[in-house]
């Protein structure tokens, strides 16, 4: 699930898809592909990973067979695959997502971040502090 930071930052590559309209409910509210997902008890992120690292045929399949399950929302029951297909679309069009939590962010090459950087640093201190300015261990 994504955290607060992730939804500051921009949110997920996941959103436009998540945040789209399946349609109505019986109350006249809009239903979201993420209100819908969680109502189904799927955790709706990781769904929307494991969809996308599908081949499109495969996702409409997966999606159009969730859609069929959920009542909610009477234009699903008759329009299902055709919903499905628009909602694909949405999906990341990038192969190879990541398929575990599919908003941890990744970290660039070559950056570490602050924890092993202040290890390193204190290592460093210690090291320059025993040999070069003596200290044999006994604290003197």
């Amino acid at each position: 699930m994504p955290t607060l930071d992730d939804m500051r930052l921009g949110g997920t590559p996941f959103d436009p898809f998540l945040y789209a309209a399946v349609g109505e409910d019986r109350n006249g509210n809009t239903v979201t592909v993420l209100s819908t997902l969680a109502r189904l008890g799927l955790e709706p992120w990781e769904a929307a990973a494991e969809l996308a690292g599908l081949t499109q045929a495969e996702a409409r399949s997966r999606l159009d067979g969730l859609l069929a399950r959920f009542r909610d929302v009477p234009t699903l029951v008759q329009d299902h695959a055709a919903i499905s297909q628009r909602l694909i679309d949405l999906l990341p069009k990038t192969a190879g997502l990541r398929t575990g939590r599919a908003t941890e962010r990744l970290m660039p090459a070559g950056r570490i971040g602050i924890g092993p950087a202040l290890a390193i640093g204190v290592l460093i201190f210690y090291l320059v502090q025993t040999l070069f300015l003596g200290a044999d261990g006994a604290g003197n």
